[in-house]
C-alpha cells in the first residue's frame, strides 16, 4: 500500500547532486528527466555554488530517451560541459528515467576515464534510496574511480584524518558544522580532510584520503558504510561518534575520545580543551542573570523533528548544559532499522537522570498532529524546518529551523557543532524566545 509523505525532510536519491555542488571545482552531470534537479536544489539548495543549481548540466531526458535510449544525448552533454565548465571533477549521476531504461551509464563514462578525464559516475535513480543514502553511493564512486586513480604507493600520513560528518546541504548548517569541526581537530595537533565546503582543499584533498591514518564518522549512521569501504579497501580503521557534538560537554568528550584514539598527546589534548571550555564557560557565564530573571519566559521542554544526529547532538546540548526538558523527539531521516535500537539507547540514557522517548517519522503531518495534541507542548521550543513556522506560531512555541528546508533563513556560514556552535545555538535560542515573548 503506498503512503503520502506530508511536508517531506529529504530528497530522493538524485540529491546526491547536491554533494557533488558542495566539492570545490567538481560539476554534476545529470542523466534525468527534466526538472529533478531544480526540485532537489528547492528543497535542500541555498545558493548554486560553482556548478550548481541552474548551471548543472542536465539531458532533460525525455520520451525519445525513453523509447531510444539515452546514452548518445549523455554523451553530448558531457562533452559539452568539459567545452563550457572548468571543472577539477565531473560526476555523471542517473535519475529514474535512465535506470529504468537501463542506459549503460558506466560503458558511456569508461570511454572519458579512458581518456584521463577526471570523470565518475553512481547510480543515483531516485527511486533507489534517499540522499542520505546515495550521499555515502557517491562518495564511494569518487573513492573508487578517480581517488585509487593516485594511490600508486599508500604511505600513510601521521595525523591525518579523514572526517565524514554532516552531508552538505541536506544539512543546511554543514559549511560552517565542517569547518568548526576541522578547527577543533587541528587544535588537539592532528589535520583533517573534510572534503566539502570552503575550509577544504578541494580535489587536491580527496587524493589523500588513502593516506589517513585514520578516519572519524560524526553521525548516526550516514557514512559508516563510506568508512567501512575504506577499511576495507585501504585498510584505514575509524573511530564512529554517533551524533553532532555541540557545546562544552560533548565537544570535550568528541576530543577526548578522538585523542584515545588516536593515540595523540594527552597534554596537548587536554590543554586545547581547557582553553576552549574556558571561554565556552566564560561566556555561558555572562547569562546568569538573564536566565535567573527571566526563567519564568523561557522554553520548559523541546522538541526535535531533525535527522538522528541533530536530534541527538541537540537533545544532550538543551537537557545537559541547558536545562531545557525534552519532550517527543522525532526522528526524520528514515533511519534504517539497524541503527534505531543504538539511537534508542543513546535517548534513553540522554542524561544520569532523564531519558527522552524517540519516534522514527519521515511524515511531517502526522509528526504535527502529534504535536498539537501533546499535553507538554505550551510555553515551547521546537527544532525543525521551515514547514514548522504555522505550527510554532499556533501554539505560541519558540522555533529555531535546523533542518531543511530552511526556508525563512539564509545560511552563510553558520554551524552548531562543536565549542563555537554551541554559542551560536544559544544566541539563536533565545534570540527567538526573546521576540516571540509576551
Amino acid at each position: 500500500m503506498s503512503k503520502y509523505i506530508e511536508q517531506p525532510r529529504y530528497s530522493c536519491a538524485l540529491g546526491a547532486q547536491q554533494s557533488v555542488v558542495a566539492i570545490k571545482r567538481a560539476v554534476p552531470i545529470l542523466h534525468s528527466g527534466p526538472g529533478c534537479s531544480g526540485k532537489i536544489s528547492n528543497l535542500i539548495g541555498q545558493g548554486e555554488g560553482y556548478a550548481g543549481g541552474n548551471t548543472i548540466p542536465c539531458t532533460n531526458a525525455s520520451e525519445s530517451e525513453i523509447v531510444f535510449g539515452g546514452e548518445e544525448k549523455l554523451k553530448k552533454v558531457i562533452e559539452g560541459a568539459f567545452k563550457v565548465i572548468d571543472a577539477d571533477l565531473y560526476v555523471v549521476l542517473t535519475g529514474c528515467t535512465s535506470d529504468i531504461v537501463g542506459d549503460d551509464i558506466g560503458n558511456v563514462t569508461s570511454e572519458y576515464q579512458h581518456q584521463n578525464k577526471p570523470i565518475v559516475y553512481a547510480e543515483t535513480g531516485g527511486f533507489k534510496s534517499n540522499n542520505y543514502v546515495s550521499h555515502e553511493v557517491v562518495v564511494n564512486a569518487i573513492i573508487d574511480q578517480y581517488v585509487d586513480k593516485f594511490n600508486v604507493d599508500r604511505t600513510v600520513t601521521k595525523g591525518l584524518v579523514n572526517v565524514f560528518a554532516t552531508i552538505p546541504y541536506q544539512d543546511p548548517y554543514w559549511d560552517g558544522n565542517l569547518e568548526e569541526i576541522k578547527r577543533v581537530l587541528e587544535g588537539i595537533g592532528l589535520k583533517a580532510n573534510i572534503l566539502f565546503g570552503y575550509s577544504s582543499n578541494g580535489v587536491e584533498e580527496w587524493k589523500t584520503i588513502p593516506n589517513a591514518e585514520f578516519n572519524i564518522v560524526i553521525s548516526a549512521w550516514s557514512g559508516l558504510k563510506i568508512a567501512e569501504h575504506l577499511k576495507e579497501k585501504y585498510g584505514t580503521r575509524y573511530l564512529h561518534f554517533p551524533y553532532l557534538p555541540i557545546g562544552g560537554n560533548e565537544t570535550s568528550k568528541f576530543l577526548r575520545q578522538v585523542g584515545d584514539f588516536g593515540n595523540l598527546e594527552k597534554t596537548l589534548v587536554e590543554t586545547f580543551i581547557k582553553n576552549e571550555e574556558e571561554k565556552f564557560y566564560a561566556y555561558i557565564e555572562r547569562t546568569a542573570d538573564f536566565m535567573l530573571e527571566f526563567r519564568y519566559g523561557l522554553p520548559r521542554s523541546f522538541y526535535t523533528i531533525l535527522d538522528a544526529s541533530y536530534a541527538l547532538g541537540f537533545s544532550k546540548y538543551l537537557l545537559n548544559e541547558l536545562g531545557i526538558i525534552p519532550a517527543k523527539q522525532f526522528i526524520i531521516d528514515d533511519t534504517p532499522e539497524e541503527f534505531r535500537q543504538s539511537i534508542q539507547e543513546q535517548f534513553k540514557n540522554i542524561s544520569e537522570y532523564r531519558s527522552a522517548e524517540v519516534v522514527f517519522e519521515v511524515d511531517g503531518g502526522a509528526i504535527q498532529e502529534e504535536i498539537r495534541a501533546d499535553e507538554r507542548k505550551n510555553r515551547s521550543l521546537i527544532l525543525g524546518s521551515g514547514w514548522e513556522r504555522d505550527l510554532a506560531n499556533d501554539l505560541g512555541a519558540d522555533l529555531l529551523i535546523v533542518s531543511a528546508p530552511v526556508s525563512y533563513r539564509l545560511v552563510l556560514n553558520c554551524g552548531y557543532a562543536g565549542y563555537n556552535g554551541g554559542l551560536r545555538a544559544i544566541e539563536d535560542i533565545y534570540d527567538r524566545v526573546l521576540n516571540t515573548y509576551r
